[in-house]
């Protein structure tokens, strides 16, 4: 479903509760316009400053993903908390937050109509993640899977070190990697470096003295295991 064009609800409140002061001559003061998709933790924002080119910059930004699944009044209430901030930039010309003009307007705005509430904070539901994890990481021996955003070189399955190696690195424990649901926008050559999804693998195995060791690179922490050395059966620790 498309969006609704926000110019249209901008000229009807700036009438209904601005007396056309943020449009005058029919001009608005500041530019509107929908998220591309990327503004996903607030519902909107106002902002004025100068562009890269130098340009002047008056705008209120509504989030897309966030607005785009909610009733109308989700809309119009967060336009119109974005239109106080701008009257009281541009029109009282008063350098403030949320401070009193700005609580002073929204306490007349919401005591003057019943369709929507203005309130000092957006309180909507983020959106839940559409992508998955990156990768799925699988373990040749035992089969076991798990979620990781990046590939970790090297890194091999713990449960089978400790159960065919003594605990001990050994390469026919690395773990293979697989595209997982979120690797549609992810080049197959991403780096091999990086940390596990939120949900800890039991995978970690570290080579010891006299194992083979993997490939050559920096060594590669999970922020899981701050401090681990390794997680051989001794499991020595800093």
């Amino acid at each position: 479903m498309p969006l609704e064009p926000l110019l249209p609800l901008f000229h009807r409140l700036n009438r209904e509760h601005f007396q056309g002061s943020l449009a005058p001559e029919g001009r608005p003061l500041v530019d509107l316009r929908w998220s591309d998709g990327r503004l996903s933790r607030t519902a909107g924002f106002y902002r004025r400053g100068r562009r890269a080119s130098g340009e002047d910059l008056c705008e209120i930004v509504l989030s897309r993903p966030l607005l785009d699944p909610l009733p109308r009044e989700a809309t119009l209430s967060t336009l119109c908390h974005e239109m106080i901030h701008a009257w009281v930039d541009r029109v009282l010309q008063v350098r403030e937050v949320h401070g009193p003009c700005f609580r002073a307007c929204m306490a007349r705005i919401n005591a003057s109509q019943q369709q929507f509430q203005i309130t000092l904070r957006h309180r909507y539901p983020l959106p839940r993640p559409q992508r998955g994890p990156r990768w799925l990481a699988r373990c040749p021996c035992c089969g076991v899977e798990a979620p990781y955003q990046r590939r970790v070189r090297g890194l091999a399955c713990r449960l089978c070190c400790e159960r065919f190696h003594g605990g001990r690195w050994h390469p026919s424990c690395v773990l293979v990697y697989a595209p997982g649901p979120g690797a549609a926008s992810v080049p197959i050559s991403a780096d091999l470096a990086g940390s596990p999804a939120a949900l800890e693998p039991p995978f970690r195995a570290e080579p010891t003295p006299g194992s083979a060791a993997p490939p050559s690179r920096p060594e590669q922490r999970s922020p899981l295991e701050p401090g681990t050395v390794s997680l051989h059966a001794q499991g020595l620790t800093r």
